[in-house]
């Protein structure tokens, strides 16, 4: 029998954790595009990508920011491109939205829902921070709101309508699974549909083994043979959900975006490690990662030479 294919991405930077938080946090362009080509190489067939200030590390969304590694990565490696919209829950959906609307990449990050996003927790973990917008940051999200509202929604799918750019649809919670039956009943989101649920977010559903069950039942009730279903846990449910998640028949998605740590107490030192973490879990159980074109072809994206990068 040949063996199933799984799509690995890697999220190789994000906005949730800040440079204080881990000497191997990609920063500057050049550590984002080695961070993301590195991860292509140990097995990843898409890059999930932020951008962030050289200097300090804060989450930037201008498309300035982002040119210079994606034209690397893309010199460099046949991986699939995915551009977040997500950026930070501190932006506005404009600012969010301009990287995709410029670079039109094969896929592009899309979150279901407003919701609280907390990530102040990581105040009794990290203590000591370097530069002056990390701790309040940290602690804004006490009181903050990452919205996503359903007009936000319809602005990214109908702005992309005209690209071909797919989405990473990530869903926090079971209730952003039917917005996402929503926008589908529409005709705004057409199959395959690829679902990123996210785990062990304070502000979203929990990471015990039944509430993946939970997502899983409820995506193949509302979507049946029309989707491609891959899961994400934060933090020290990284690895532990992508266990389960091979075993129910998903995809992966790991990296320093998601977690900062290889295993208890271990940070890893690059994206690369987690990558090759989760390969070999998946060659443990039979399975192969797919590669960037057989991503491409699950997923029916558009390819690498229609982008705008």
């Amino acid at each position: 029998m040949t063996p199933r294919k799984v799509i690995v991405t890697c999220a190789v930077t994000g906005s949730i954790h800040t440079p204080s938080m881990s000497p191997h946090l990609p920063v500057t362009a050049e550590e984002i595009a080695e961070a993301a080509i590195g991860a292509a190489e140990a097995g990843a067939a898409i890059v999930h990508l932020h951008a962030r200030n050289s200097v300090d590390g804060r989450p930037d969304q201008s498309p300035e920011a982002f040119l210079p590694f994606l034209k690397v990565i893309k010199q460099r490696s046949n991986c699939v491109v995915n551009i977040t919209t997500g950026g930070a829950p501190t932006m506005t959906i404009d600012e969010r939205l301009q990287p995709v609307a410029t670079f039109k990449p094969e896929v592009a990050s899309l979150n279901m829902g407003s919701m609280n996003f907390g990530l102040y927790p990581m105040l009794q973990r990290f203590t000591e921070f370097r530069h002056d917008w990390e701790r309040p940051y940290l602690e804004g999200s006490r009181d903050r709101i990452f919205r996503n509202t359903f007009a936000d929604i319809e602005k990214i799918l109908t702005s992309c309508a005209d690209n071909g750019t797919r989405f990473e649809i990530e869903c926090y919670d079971i209730g952003h699974l039917y917005t996402l039956a929503h926008f589908v009943d529409r005709g705004l989101v057409e199959p395959p549909i690829f679902v990123q649920s996210v785990f062990g977010i304070l502000g979203g559903i929990g990471g015990h083994p039944e509430d993946v069950m939970h997502m899983r039942r409820t995506a193949d009730r509302l979507f049946g043979k029309d989707y491609h279903w891959s899961v994400l846990g934060a933090g020290r449910n990284q690895m532990t959900i992508a266990a389960q998640a091979l075993a129910l028949g998903g995809n992966v998605r790991v990296g320093l975006e998601d977690s900062l740590w290889l295993g208890p107490g271990q940070l890893a030192r690059s994206n690369a490690e987690q990558v090759a973490k989760a390969r070999r879990m998946i060659e443990e159980l039979g399975l192969e990662a797919a590669t960037a074109d057989e991503a491409r072809a699950i997923l029916q994206l558009k390819g690498g030479d229609r982008v705008a990068f």
